[in-house]
């Protein structure tokens, strides 16, 4: 199971990830957005869009130069694996506070108002409800994390994930005795991956430097100028 889940289910996710975004973008370009409800609830809508949006980029390019940096490089600039680990459990936690504030109040609006509800599809309510429970797992894993302040396990997941993107025979056996919650952790990161190309996350791949700046969301409908 293990080499399944962390030997061979990390390039499937990751081929249908490329694979499929190409060709939505392709086949379906009108579908290549994100669905807009900003006329309903749109002071909730706009403080949990930018609280989610902030956190979860930080956390994203936060496990993604922290998973594929080389450890030599740690190293060459004097950053110790406990220092690094410290550095994670503290800007995470704090990314994962503010993308958690974020996605309730993002949850909250899509479930419990009936209008908006209604004009909400399957995938939209399912995404949001995989990415919750994402977060919840990375924020269970702080404590454990914290318990292993000499970064070894740090270094588990680095050496498996640059092994994965290196092709490197067995990586999965570096995350073999890992606790269930990081296991847990990896393979719905993995999964949302997986689902990624068939649902509203694509417009990640199209936004633009100046996104979380921006002063207003998709324009649904312009106000008819009086003469």
């Amino acid at each position: 199971m293990d080499n399944f889940f962390f030997g061979i289910y990390p390039y499937i996710a990751l081929g249908v990830l490329a694979l499929g975004s190409i060709i939505r973008f392709d086949r379906e370009q009108y579908t290549w957005r994100s669905g807009s409800s900003q006329m309903l609830r749109r002071r909730q809508l706009t403080i949990g869009s930018n609280l989610f949006h902030v956190g979860v980029l930080i956390i994203f390019f936060g496990h993604l130069g922290g998973l594929l940096t080389p450890l030599a490089f740690f190293d060459w600039v004097g950053i110790s694996h406990g220092a690094k680990q410290l550095m994670a459990i503290v800007v995470g936690g704090a990314a994962g506070v503010l993308c958690f504030i974020g996605i309730v109040m993002l949850l909250h609006r899509r479930l419990f108002d009936p209008r908006i509800r209604a004009n909400s599809s399957f995938g939209d309510t399912s995404i949001l409800m995989l990415l919750f429970l994402q977060l919840m797992l990375g924020l269970s894993t702080i404590p454990l994390s914290a318990g292993h302040l000499s970064g070894d396990e740090m270094v588990k997941f680095m050496s498996w994930a640059q092994g994965i993107f290196t092709f490197k025979a067995g990586a999965a056996a570096h995350v073999a005795d890992v606790h269930i919650i990081f296991k847990a952790h990896l393979v719905l990161g993995l999964t949302i991956f997986l689902v990624f190309p068939f649902t509203r996350l694509v417009h990640m791949l199209s936004a633009p430097v100046w996104y979380l700046g921006r002063k207003g969301y998709q324009i649904v409908r312009t106000r008819k100028q009086s003469s």
